[in-house]
């Protein structure tokens, strides 16, 4: 099967988590066979930043993350569509492209291209913002691929039907799984300042707690206004800027825990949708604290990583974790069983296939299965599954 992504950027990740889990998929389509090519802008706004921050060493690392994928870049005229669906099977459109290039797909779909194509929405906006992703034409499109059940029910109500799929992000194992420990500090948190999303979120769960407990901390992330980074300074943590998210693993191996702070919405509206961002950690067997934040769908066992409620809650659990390493090391295990049991891009390119095989009225074929492990390392691939694909219907 041949399978063409338009995404904002496979190559750049800055301000971009999107493109974390896009390259999982294709690493993983193109380990069972399939052909992927990926289309993004040249200029876009994730790489002009990358560039900028990182330079020319950061993008080539990136690019160099999935040997074979094909990637093509377009100008501000937009992709030569005849050549992109050339042969195309299957086309996935994620929500982060300009809406002329989604209703052009759309409209190629409608005169008859011979393609499934697939919006992928992996934002709130659709909650938060529906004018915004009212701009979107989906007239011409098979389906819907919803990164959470509360998403799904959103285009639901719009109509979509048995045609909105539930497809969690999660994490790519052959970048996220864990690596020799050699730890030099306490915490690390890996995420961007959030556009105003969760300030005193931020305030409460990270700074307050890491100060109260005088431990070594250190953030990575863009966007944090000058600010919020004399914030950190000022509550004792350190901050070091952008972190490719290939090299993630590595600050992950040298700190002994992590914290998660989900942006508001994910918080309160979107329940049940973690970001990749916990998918990642926990693949990487580090031990992980939460904001709060409602696993609605029961993604992870129970034991997999704490939540807590308030601000003295995180900093009592970060200091049981730092001080009892049994704890600690049970919470990483059970986390990172939970990734290999279900939330591994094999996984979700199982599923994708499974709901290609449904559209088209075919039964799917058997993926490798292999038991859950509580250990991934380089040399173990990720264990392949079909999990239960959930229509809106069901």
């Amino acid at each position: 099967m041949t399978v063409v992504i338009f995404c904002h950027s496979i190559s750049s990740c800055w301000n971009h988590g999107n493109a974390h889990f896009l390259r999982g998929v294709a690493r993983e389509l193109l380990a069972a066979g399939h052909t992927v090519d990926v289309h993004e802008p040249a200029n876009g706004w994730s790489r002009t930043n990358a560039l900028a921050d990182g330079g020319a060493d950061a993008l080539a690392e990136g690019a160099a993350l999935v040997p074979s994928l094909r990637v093509h870049r377009y100008g501000p005229d937009g992709p030569d569509l005849d050549r992109a669906l050339d042969g195309a099977d299957l086309v996935l459109a994620h929500e982060w492209n300009e809406p002329a290039l989604i209703a052009a797909l759309g409209a190629r779909r409608a005169q008859g291209g011979r393609f499934l194509l697939f919006f992928h929405d992996t934002h709130h906006r659709a909650v938060t913002a529906p004018d915004e992703i009212g701009r979107f034409d989906l007239d011409g499109y098979d389906a819907v691929l919803a990164f959470g059940e509360v998403l799904r029910d959103v285009y639901a109500r719009r109509g979509w039907g048995r045609r909105v799929f539930t497809w969690h992000e999660a994490a790519d194992t052959a970048l996220f799984r864990p690596l020799v420990r050699d730890t030099e500090t306490d915490l690390v948190f890996i995420g961007n300042y959030g556009d105003g999303e969760r300030d005193a979120e931020l305030r409460q769960f990270l700074m307050e707690p890491v100060a109260t407990l005088g431990i070594a901390a250190r953030v990575h992330g863009v966007r944090w206004p000058e600010a919020a980074r004399a914030a950190l300074a000022a509550h004792g943590l350190a901050y070091a800027g952008w972190l490719p998210n290939h090299r993630a693993p590595e600050a992950f191996a040298r700190a002994r825990v992590t914290v998660h702070v989900p942006r508001r919405p994910y918080a309160e509206t979107l329940r049940g949708i973690p970001t990749i961002r916990v998918f990642e950690a926990l693949a990487c067997g580090i031990p992980l604290v939460s904001a709060p934040w409602d696993d609605a769908e029961g993604l992870f066992p129970p034991g997999s990583y704490l939540t807590a409620p308030d601000g003295a809650a995180m900093t009592a659990a970060l200091a049981g974790l730092l001080a009892d390493r049994d704890q600690a090391d049970a919470l990483a295990r059970t986390g990172l069983a939970a990734i290999c049991a279900r939330h591994t891009c094999a996984h979700r390119v199982a599923e994708l296939l499974a709901i290609v095989a449904h559209l088209r009225g075919v039964q799917p074929s058997p993926s490798r299965t292999a038991s859950p492990s509580a250990e991934l390392t380089a040399s173990s691939p990720a264990p392949h599954s079909t999990e239960l694909i959930r229509t809106a219907a069901s």
